[in-house]
């Protein structure tokens, strides 16, 4: 049976200085909107026998859901952010009203944000520039058996900072492809 996992929030930093008049219950939050979405999924599939969604999305596939539903809720716990409007714009939360319909396809006044099974938070990126960056490491137990005990998919790291075009480093897929952040 799934078990629901719950934000540590011991773990978090208070004395961070976050941009945008983020708060630390701003990620608290937004973090288990994505825990209670995965148990409210994984226990209808339990109960009519299928795998957890972990066992059945391709990796690409659930980093981009867990990055997506970070970012939206994210923006509905935020204060003065909201989801970029403009199909893949960058970056992904933007300040409220600063743009035209809350849309623009390369901002600056926002926070950009990637999820990665790589601990660190190194992520592949639409190119190296300045801005806020915000990576969510989780992890994903596919080793337990019997499947049905595995933990739940959990956040083990968090990482927020202003990073400049220096931070990057060229992807192995060359000028066209993402770059790598250090």
């Amino acid at each position: 049976m799934p078990v629901r996992e719950t934000v540590n929030r011991e773990w978090f930093n208070p004395n961070i200085q976050l941009p945008y008049q983020l708060r630390l219950d701003d990620f608290a939050l937004a973090m288990q909107d994505v825990y209670d979405f995965f148990f409210d999924v994984n226990t209808l599939f339990h109960d009519r026998g299928l795998p957890r969604l972990e066992e059945v999305l391709r990796p690409a596939n659930m980093s981009g859901t867990i990055s997506d539903m970070m970012t939206a809720s994210m923006a509905r716990h935020s204060r003065s952010l909201c989801q970029n409007n403009f199909h893949n714009g960058h970056p992904d939360l933007i300040v409220r009203g600063r743009y035209q319909l809350d849309s623009i396809q390369a901002g600056e006044h926002g926070v950009e944000i990637k999820t990665t099974r790589k601990r660190g938070g190194a992520v592949d990126t639409h190119g190296a520039r300045d801005q806020w960056l915000c990576v969510f490491v989780y992890e994903i137990d596919q080793v337990t058996e019997p499947a049905a005990e595995r933990r739940a998919t959990r956040f083990s790291e968090v990482y927020l900072a202003h990073v400049t075009v220096d931070d990057f480093r060229r992807n192995a897929r060359g000028e066209l492809g993402g770059k790598l952040i250090n």
